[in-house]
Formats: C-alpha cells, structure tokens, sequence
C-alpha cells in the first residue's frame, strides 16, 4: 500500500527547515523550532490530576513536575538546635505567608516568604526569615528527609531542626542582617510577622522557572 510522504523536517545546527510535499509541488521554508514544539503540542492531552490544597501553581520542568504550596500567616513550633551536641529548644513564633516549591519524589524543595498570596507573576517574594535555607531559597536539609507528598512538606519543614550555625543566618531580616536569630529573640510571644523587615529575594515569574 502506498504511503506518500507529505512533510519532513530537517533540524539544521542553527536552523529548522520544512518541506511540504502536499499538492504536487514541493514547498520549502524556515520555521522556528518552537513553532514545531507548539504545533506537535496540540496534539497532546495534559492533566495536572489532583493538586494539593492551596496550590499556586503547577509547572512542569526538565527535572519533572513542581508544585508550588501557599501557607497562610501564622505562628509556627519551631525546633532550634544551637550547637551541634545540645537539644533542641521548642519556640512558638510568628511567620509570614510562605511559599513551598516541591519537587517530585523526596527531593529538596525551595522555600519563600510573601507579604501576601501571590496573584500575579510580578510580585515580590521575600528570604524566608528562618534557619536551614541557602540564599537561592532552596531548603539545606542536612539529614533530614522530605515527604515525596508535597501536601505535607510545609508541616514538615516545621518539624525539622533549625540550625543557628552556618551561613544561613544572614540575610534574612533587615533590622537583623548578619543573624536571624536576634529576630527570633523578638518574635517571641508576639502573634504577627513585621512585614516591614522582609528582604526581597525574586519575582513569582522567576520562582516558577525554577528547574526549568
């Protein structure tokens, strides 16, 4: 049985080259390769499935899926580890909204403060003003594992011990930029976060490229 051939494609080092061979006479042009992707996108069904409760977004990236978590403001235990040897101290503090990105499986999730739920792309998210977080806003989990359900990871984080070692100290408070700590002494047994001392960090827009 027959079987005319009526496209091809012709992926170039710098370049995408279709020929069309519909109609008798063959036609040549240039196209993008994301005209490609997009065109060969329409052809697919895609489903996020059930997403977790207070899900900003949901994207998805090189490394797999990532869902972004909203917490609302409001007071946290914390576990705050001060030396390596000594117990854990249990602290009730105040904390802003937070953003959680989590990754699939166990892996690390990103984590960053807002002074509002996010609506747009364009607006500001903060360093979240605790321990155990590097400054691109990925959570330092020593040894502790996350849950693969991002649902939980937010909950989990909480219960996790804080470290008041290291370089994840600093930048997280403008009234106290070389240690986090000194605000935690304030925030003690107070029931809201002072917005006001948030240190800006990156958009939405970039947050959601994150593993892009």
């Amino acid at each position: 049985m027959e079987d005319p051939l009526r496209l091809r494609l012709d992926f170039h080092e710098e370049s995408v080259v279709v020929h069309d061979y519909a109609g008798g006479v063959v036609r040549t042009k240039l196209v993008s390769a994301l005209d490609v992707a997009h065109a060969l996108a329409r052809e697919l069904d895609l489903t996020s499935g059930l997403v977790p409760p207070d899900t900003l977004w949901w994207a998805k990236t090189a490394s797999g899926v990532r869902v972004a978590i909203w917490r609302e403001p409001r007071v946290w235990t914390v576990r705050l580890r001060e030396r390596y040897e000594a117990k854990p101290r249990r602290l009730r503090l105040p904390m802003p909204g937070l953003v959680f990105i989590c990754s699939p499986g166990r892996q690390v999730p990103y984590v960053f403060a807002a002074r509002a739920r996010p609506r747009t792309a364009d607006e500001q998210l903060y360093h979240c003003p605790t321990y155990n977080v590097f400054p691109t806003g990925r959570v330092c989990p020593g040894s502790h594992l996350f849950p693969a359900d991002p649902a939980q990871v937010p909950d989990d984080f909480f219960r996790s011990h804080f470290s008041a070692t290291g370089d994840t100290a600093r930048g997280r408070s403008q009234r106290h930029p070389d240690d986090i700590g000194e605000l935690w002494a304030e925030l003690r047994g107070q029931t809201a976060y002072p917005l006001d001392d948030l240190v800006p960090q990156v958009r939405v827009a970039e947050a959601i490229r994150l593993g892009a």
